[in-house]
């Protein structure tokens, strides 16, 4: 452990030992130092009141406590680590529910409630044996083998709270570590248990598995256990291969998952993510086989998002910017890709830009995750077209600044020039020009677009009335 954690354990210790309560760091601070993986919250277990020992701490290293009362935690800060405390106890559960009825109980008890035998791992910080390690269900062995192990039987761990079949995934996705055969089994058995799970409890697993190194090996396990077809079924339907008079169309699941790990190389954006696993999301409902020329999917982009909304409104996702985020980046998906296919001009840069603003580098990062093939040749000719469109993008950006387009003539303008209120001509005027400025027929400024603007009310029968 690092100097500033040994200090703030050592602390913890002598408080400890002044109420006379022994206290122990156990689950993800200790799998993590073990792993050597950085880890900035500290769970501490405490055979006695975890919040009198937290109120003890806080006001020796002069910070504030928060207190749950329900819950009988307690949670500090100090530095940059968060601390929570908590009394030892042992748990049981009804069947109708991941809410377990506790009492208190000994470190021995409380490691064996944890969900997994990596997260059972304790430091001891006991004065006589500060530092030592408990261990009672071989999860050194298992870090070691990267094994996802269950302390119990795993129908009693999964039946118990359904949640740990999501973290058991998210952690085999997390640390590419393998799932037991048995506990494999025992997801798949007791699947439907995640229907007592509240939809925001398994969304914060599905975004930690989306989120980690390569997605894709969590998303496979979410789909071998049958977890998949619960929380997002219309993924499914992207899976399978069909073949027409010798022309089949690729597994747009497959394809999918590997779109989600290329953009997880180079980006940690969550939603950016989610645009990458929804991005083809229409493909199975705009599908059709077209003699003499083979699989078509046309509208997927616009179609899929249509889709998006309805998406997110069924996992209780936020139907805010950021649900908007991922429905511009799926309906734009294509524009980068079709810019390669074709001479691309100064008039078709534009109007990506317009419509992307903002979005552009993360439309072209998902744009450029989205090239899959087998054929290598294949991926690198596409790349090299696609770097040509990116170097087009800068030079467009640079000369017309049209990211952030804003029409020079306002709505505003127009009215008070010509004395009219709002309405049809308005809207003809400011289409005309911001059209103008995006074919290049005029530069985006002021004075060229008032000339135009002049024109094409005098068309409409106008007068300026000063």
């Amino acid at each position: 452990m690092n100097c500033l954690n040994k200090k703030i354990f050592s602390i913890i210790s002598e408080q400890a030992l002044e109420l006379e309560v022994r206290a122990y760091v156990i689950g993800g601070y200790v799998r993590d130092s073990l792993l050597k993986r950085k880890s900035k919250d500290i769970d501490i277990v405490v055979e006695g009141s975890g919040i009198e020992l937290a109120q003890k701490v806080a006001t020796t290293v002069g910070t504030n406590v928060t207190i749950f009362k329900s819950f009988g935690t307690a949670m500090l800060k100090w530095k940059d680590l968060e601390i929570e405390f908590v009394g030892a106890r042992k748990e049981s559960y009804r069947a109708n529910s991941r809410k377990p009825i506790v009492e208190n109980g000994s470190l021995e008890e409380d490691q064996l409630r944890r969900d997994f035998t990596i997260n059972a791992l304790a430091f001891s910080l006991q004065k006589e044996d500060f530092g030592n390690l408990s261990d009672p269900f071989n999860g050194i062995q298992d870090l070691h083998d990267g094994i996802i192990r269950t302390p119990l039987d795993p129908d009693t761990t999964y039946k118990d709270d359904p949640l740990r079949m999501l973290r058991a995934i998210r952690f085999a996705s997390q640390l590419s570590f393998t799932i037991t055969p048995d506990s494999l089994k025992s997801i798949i058995k007791n699947r439907d248990r995640i229907k007592i799970l509240s939809q925001e409890r398994i969304n914060e697993e599905l975004n930690k598995i989306i989120l980690s190194p390569k997605p894709s090996v969590g998303l496979y396990l979410l789909d071998e256990t049958g977890l998949l077809e619960l929380i997002i079924p219309q993924l499914l339907l992207l899976k399978g291969v069909e073949n027409i008079e010798g022309k089949k169309h690729k597994d747009n699941f497959s394809h999918t998952l590997q779109v989600v790990d290329n953009l997880a190389q180079k980006s940690d954006n969550l939603w950016l993510r989610w645009a990458a696993l929804l991005h083809d999301i229409a493909k199975p409902a705009t599908k059709k086989y077209e003699r003499g020329v083979g699989w078509t999917f046309h509208g997927h982009d616009f179609i899929g998002g249509k889709m998006i909304p309805k998406i997110f409104k069924q996992l209780k996702m936020p139907l805010n910017d950021k649900m908007k985020y991922v429905q511009k980046l799926v309906q734009l998906h294509l524009r980068p890709i079709a810019l390669v296919q074709e001479e691309v001009t100064d008039s078709a840069i534009r109007r990506l830009l317009f419509d992307a603003g903002d979005d552009i580098d993360d439309l072209m990062l998902l744009c450029e995750a989205d090239i899959t093939s087998k054929n290598t040749g294949v991926v690198k000719k596409h790349k090299n077209n696609f770097a040509q469109v990116k170097k087009k993008l800068i030079e467009v950006e640079e000369k017309d600044t049209i990211r952030n387009f804003k029409n020079p003539i306002t709505g505003e303008i127009i009215m008070e020039i010509y004395g009219i209120k709002p309405g049809r001509e308005v809207g003809i005027i400011k289409e005309y020009i911001k059209n103008a400025i995006l074919d290049g027929v005029i530069a985006n400024n002021k004075e060229d677009a008032q000339k135009l603007m002049e024109n094409k009310a005098e068309e409409l029968g106008l007068k300026k009335i000063k």
